[in-house]
């Protein structure tokens, strides 16, 4: 290849590696995820769910790094599976407000072995995952600060 496209080989893209390994883990999810009737989307909107709710919708898009209309059908399957509940804010009847139900809040103790098992199928020890978590969420928060201006 010549040098003046060497920028453009996929082995040089920061990319594709955190898109390959991205796919990786989500296949590496779906196992685990099919057992508590979840997609991958629906067990992290679960989680922002299981650590804060009751929540508002702008909390749950802006916690999830998601826009509105990725949101709101996984809130409709959720809600359908008897997951959540929705409802409109007494003070605000603008803002949607996402609740769990008592079967949704117990299907926290059935996730509960979902990130140790995931965890121990990449043999990365834990100061390697740290250092990743810190780089990533440095990433997020660039993404964050550069959408705010």
């Amino acid at each position: 290849m010549d040098k003046k496209y060497e920028a453009l080989r996929l082995k040089n893209q920061l990319c594709f590696p955190l898109y390959a390994v991205s796919n990786m883990i989500t296949r590496r999810y779906k196992p685990l995820l099919d057992k508590l009737s979840l997609t991958y989307t629906q067990y992290i909107v679960m989680m922002v769910l299981w650590e804060a709710a009751p929540v508002n919708e702008k909390f749950l898009c802006e916690a999830l790094c998601l826009k509105t209309n990725t949101v709101t059908p996984l809130l409709k399957k959720l809600e359908e599976k008897g997951y959540i509940v929705k409802t409109k804010d007494k003070e605000d009847e603008r803002n949607l407000v996402i609740d769990l139900t008592e079967r949704g809040a117990a299907l926290r103790d059935d996730a509960l072995c979902v990130p140790g098992t995931i965890a121990r199928e990449f043999h990365i020890t834990e100061e390697e995952a740290m250092f990743l978590y810190t780089i990533l969420y440095k990433m997020l928060e660039q993404d964050s600060s550069d959408n705010n201006n």
